[in-house]
């Protein structure tokens, strides 16, 4: 199946509501097996048209390469990862969520088969956090040559990490709830 191409951003952001959880799930090379009906609504895709396209067909372009590398390494390595994304609709929308993603893992011999990512909506002090944190990743990407940008940015992330003694969900949580307080 070829590659869906998909128009140009529109910068408007959607939103969706509170309760709604969007389901997907992939193989292990992150091609897409499954997605709910709440998924595809949000993203504007009739499954049909998401199944055997890879999940990245979806990744906003200013979503820093860095933080999916974090992602990547955590869930490979049989772990959960808790990050604030921001996706693309179908129509060049673009929408944030509080991802949830973890192996998905052989019942009977437990080797991770794929992953399963479930999303739900995010605070307006969560995106806040994540654009601000994003946007410093991006430009530290931005000066590299692009074969290196992953590894730049990881590098960057990993020193704002080091420094606050944080993991990812810790910092990100803990700057919300600065946020929150404040």
């Amino acid at each position: 199946m070829s590659r869906l191409q998909l128009p140009e951003l529109t910068g408007q952001e959607l939103t969706f509501r509170e309760e709604e959880v969007l389901t997907s799930k992939t193989d292990l090379r992150g091609v897409i097996t499954y997605a709910n009906d709440a998924f595809c609504h949000v993203a504007g895709f009739e499954f049909p048209e998401l199944e055997g396209q890879p999940h990245s067909l979806i990744r906003h372009p200013e979503m820093p390469r860095s933080v999916f590398n974090l992602m990547w390494e955590t869930i490979q390595s049989g772990n959960e990862f808790f990050g604030y994304v921001c996706n693309r609709t179908k129509i060049g929308d673009h929408y944030w969520v509080l991802a949830h993603v973890v192996p998905d893992r052989d019942p009977e011999t437990h080797e991770i088969m794929g992953f399963h990512s479930t999303r739900r909506c995010p605070t307006r002090a969560g995106i806040k956090v994540a654009k601000e944190l994003y946007a410093r990743l991006r430009e530290t990407e931005r000066k590299a040559p692009k074969a290196q940008q992953v590894e730049v940015g990881t590098k960057a992330l990993n020193t704002i990490l080091t420094e606050a003694n944080m993991t990812y969900e810790e910092w990100i949580f803990s700057k919300i709830n600065e946020l929150e307080v404040a």
